[in-house]
């Protein structure tokens, strides 16, 4: 029997493991192979001589088809990672790329696409990144580990939590887990922001009016620890609360009992305190403007989260996470960064901490018109950081002269400090092999 050589070409396509297809010059599928027909669920009779788009069902079909883009300017793309939609309506990553098919005379009569399921990467994203996240905070860091496991210790009691950090470092992500991890997790949790108010509004906020209590108080209103009965009350930015304001909190804390503006009638209350700030509490307790006795009352349990420059190894986690929330947002496919931007966002300082990368990568994904955010979608600040890295002839009080290698040699320096230099210990929160570890130690010259 002799072989003719197109299906001596089909049989070479269906033993790859790859998805392959090819269209001709209106963009109709000529050839489909075994593997394209498992990761699509369609049929090879069925998908012949349609359209590609109505076949993939692609996020970029309509308006950023890769093969479309391949036939413009003439250059391959090479594993960009989409979305299809199979048979059953169910989304796909893959990883795709693309190529002009030509005649012998050089002319342009088609295209030919191969895609990679990406199915089995993405669930081992899924589960690593399960390992580092607890109830939305997302860390690999030592300290961070140490923080989860106390919360879950102490989030089964009703006591008074203080959590105390930086701004930015996620104080309210750790009052929500605290809140869903405890035994009024079915109540209400009620947020109030006590630096972002007067006092005199303040006071009406948290304990709530009777009617009469001033000019304007026509009716009842609420304050939010009736809000929060049976479950959790957030307050945040404790340290920022007027001595006066601090008695009658301290009376709540102690007694579980408070009066609604205008009302001479106690009311029990029923929820549980957790307090945070960014401020040094117990200097204030030494200048005299915040109340010994309330804060050893929020201070039964005390739980201080490092900032961001003390986590770095988190950074990657972090913005890739930023990156798949911004992209459901917008409906866009970025997928990662170029090369020469994580080390930049590793050598930053982030004196806002996780709610500054997030904006970064907020602002990134916005500018960001292809797949991969590079240095030019950075906002200008990082930008002329990154130059400065590369230009030591012009300083700046950023980075003081310093290339990246000392900056990465810095950071190790100060990862294995923190670790007593346990190389084991040290990869393990860097995420790296411990062979790793020691090729870049060796590289740096870093020794002990």
């Amino acid at each position: 029997m002799t072989v003719t050589p197109e299906h001596q070409t089909q049989i070479i396509l269906d033993s790859i493991a790859d998805g392959v297809f090819t269209v001709d010059a209106d963009w109709k599928i000529t050839s489909f192979n075994r593997a394209a027909e498992t990761i699509t669920g369609i049929r090879k009779e069925e998908a012949l001589g349609r359209h590609c788009w109505d076949v993939f069902r692609a996020s970029i079909c309509e308006n950023m088809c890769s093969l479309r883009q391949t036939t413009r300017t003439g250059e391959p793309v090479v594993n960009q990672a989409i979305y299809i939609v199979n048979s059953k309506g169910e989304r796909i990553p893959v990883s795709i790329s693309t190529a002009l098919l030509k005649d012998e005379n050089g002319r342009v009569i088609g295209g030919v696409e191969t895609f990679r399921d990406l199915s089995v990467v993405e669930e081992l994203r899924k589960e690593l990144e399960g390992r580092h996240s607890f109830f939305d905070i997302i860390s690999k860091n030592q300290e961070m580990q140490r923080l989860f496991g106390i919360l879950e210790q102490v989030a089964e009691s009703n006591t008074t939590i203080l959590l105390v950090g930086e701004s930015g470092t996620g104080k309210e992500l750790f009052a929500k887990a605290i809140h869903s991890l405890g035994p009024r997790k079915n109540g209400p949790m009620i947020t109030l922001n006590c630096g972002a108010l007067p006092d005199t509004l303040l006071e009406s906020e948290l304990f709530g009016y009777k009617a009469g209590a001033f000019t304007d108080a026509k009716k009842d209103k609420p304050g939010r620890l009736a809000l929060a009965e049976g479950g959790t009350l957030f307050l945040d930015e404790i340290g920022d609360i007027s001595p006066a304001l601090q008695i009658r909190l301290l009376r709540v804390l102690q007694d579980k009992v408070y009066e609604p503006l205008g009302s001479t009638k106690s009311i029990k209350a029923d929820v549980r305190i957790v307090a945070a700030t960014h401020r040094d509490i117990e200097a204030l307790v030494a200048l005299g403007t915040f109340r010994q006795d309330l804060y050893y009352r929020i201070n039964v349990v005390k739980l201080v989260l490092p900032p961001l420059r003390q986590r770095k190894e988190d950074i990657p986690l972090l913005a890739d996470h930023f990156i798949r929330k911004f992209n459901r947002l917008s409906g866009k496919e970025i997928h990662g960064f170029s090369p020469e931007v994580l080390p930049v966002l590793m050598s930053h300082n982030f004196s806002g901490n996780i709610r500054e990368l997030e904006n970064i990568i907020e602002y990134a994904t916005v500018v960001c018109k292809n797949s991969v955010i590079g240095i030019e979608h950075l906002p200008d600040y990082l930008r002329t950081a990154d130059k400065q890295i590369k230009d030591p002839e012009r300083p700046t009080d950023l980075h003081k002269d310093r290339s990246w290698t000392e900056l990465e040699k810095q950071f190790l320096i100060e990862t294995l400090t923190t670790n007593q230099w346990n190389k084991s210990a040290t990869a393990a929160q860097l995420g790296i092999h411990p062979s790793t570890l020691w090729r870049k130690m060796k590289r740096l010259d870093i020794g002990r």
